[in-house]
């Protein structure tokens, strides 16, 4: 049964609503890839500027810091969202669809955007109805560069945890129908590490390949070699999925190039497993190169752990998730996903968990993550926004003495 605070928090969503979701599609419209988020930032800084929060610019003015501290809590939680969208070009036939060629937000960072913004406004509306039933202090964290695994590191060292004992976040999914929260304590996403593997050869012309050491040959085996023998040399439990999605090299049809560039990922779910796999890949390397007479390099650029979530947050995103949509709102999420999320950065400093919103009207017709027409039913900023904001508040009462 909702309680008289969570019922105003309810109610205040219900009445912004319409201004969630024209903040959604603001920022769908207008979306900026990684590293480049420059006027999404300036934008939710002078929102939240304007709505009387104490801002803060990330670092190079990408990304923001929000702080409301409404009654001088001991305790602060922090509410982090992301901001990037992805190299993809639009194809949804709609009239918020992006307006810059070339990149959409496919993975849901807008409505991500306006669920955090939502529960600051929201908490901050109870606030000023003296709604509240204990002092609460919350920070908003909208960070740049998720999809690169840069954008929290940044905040990180920027500071956006300083003073904070939690972090909640959340991510739209739409295999599940709105109205449905996903949650799994512990391991919720993979480790997933960057691969970047340059293979160098002796180019010449097409006609004489035996003149030449052909690095394009040399990374197309590799390619092969790393499909084939890492899940061949993997213990069949143990989850490993190793992608190459880049491949560079070459000007001409009719030159052998002299370098070909390989960008991939690696994602395990176990640690030691991770470490094995990465030793194999360079096994496999060096068996390439000596065979194609190439030389090849190979560099894991960027990592990112596992997101494990707190097992008590998770109760409690569970308890509030019962109160508000019942039992059948509730779906446990029977194993990890394979996908990263360098939300994980920040559990590596305070504990905190992530929650998934279901986001479709039908999951069975809805087009998936990173994807042309990926959407979202709007829907779920109004649930999202109601968990987030009562999650908030109850993590905020002070324990019993």
């Amino acid at each position: 049964m909702s309680t008289d605070w969570s019922a105003a928090i309810d109610r205040s969503v219900d009445r912004r609503f319409d201004e969630l979701v024209a903040l959604r599609r603001h920022f769908h419209v207008h979306p900026e890839p990684s590293g480049q988020e420059l006027e999404t930032s300036l934008q939710l800084y002078q929102r939240l500027s304007d709505q009387g929060f104490t801002v803060q610019m990330g670092p190079e003015g990408r990304g923001v810091v929000a702080d409301a501290p409404f009654g001088g809590a001991a305790r602060t939680i922090a509410v982090r969202a992301d901001l990037d969208a992805l190299k993809i070009q639009d194809r949804k036939h709609v009239n918020y669809r992006s307006r810059r060629a070339g990149v959409m937000h496919a993975c849901g960072h807008d409505a991500h955007m306006a669920i955090a913004f939502g529960t600051l406004i929201v908490l901050r509306d109870l606030a000023q109805a003296d709604a509240l039933p204990w002092p609460v202090n919350v920070r908003g964290i909208f960070q740049p560069a998720e999809e690169t695994a840069r954008g929290a590191r940044d905040m990180i060292d920027a500071g956006c945890l300083d003073g904070v004992q939690a972090v909640l976040a959340t991510h739209v999914d739409p295999t599940q129908r709105v109205g449905v929260i996903a949650v799994r304590p512990g391991v919720l996403t993979a480790n997933c590490d960057a691969m970047r593997m340059t293979v160098r050869g002796r180019g010449g012309h097409a006609a004489r390949p035996h003149e030449s050491n052909d690095p394009i040959a040399a990374a197309a085996q590799l390619i092969s070699t790393l499909y084939l023998f890492i899940p061949r040399a993997t213990d069949s439990q143990d989850a490993v999925v190793v992608t190459i999605g880049q491949v560079q090299g070459g000007d001409n049809p009719n030159v052998i190039p002299e370098q070909v560039e390989l960008f991939g990922t690696l994602r395990t779910l176990d640690r030691t497993v991770r470490q094995q796999t990465i030793e194999h890949i360079r096994q496999l390397a060096r068996g390439i190169e000596e065979m194609s007479r190439t030389k090849i390099e190979v560099r894991f650029e960027a990592s990112v752990r596992s997101v494990r979530n707190d097992p008590l947050l998770t109760r409690l995103i569970e308890k509030m998730t019962e109160d508000l949509l019942g039992a059948d709102g509730l779906h446990r999420i029977d194993r990890p996903s394979m996908g990263s999320e360098d939300f994980a950065n920040y559990l590596e400093h305070v504990p905190g968990a992530m929650f998934r919103i279901g986001a479709s009207a039908d999951p069975t017709q809805a087009p998936q993550l990173h994807t042309p027409t990926f959407d979202v039913d709007e829907r779920a900023l109004a649930i999202g926004a109601k968990m987030m904001a009562r999650t908030v508040v109850k993590w905020s009462q002070p324990e019993e003495s």
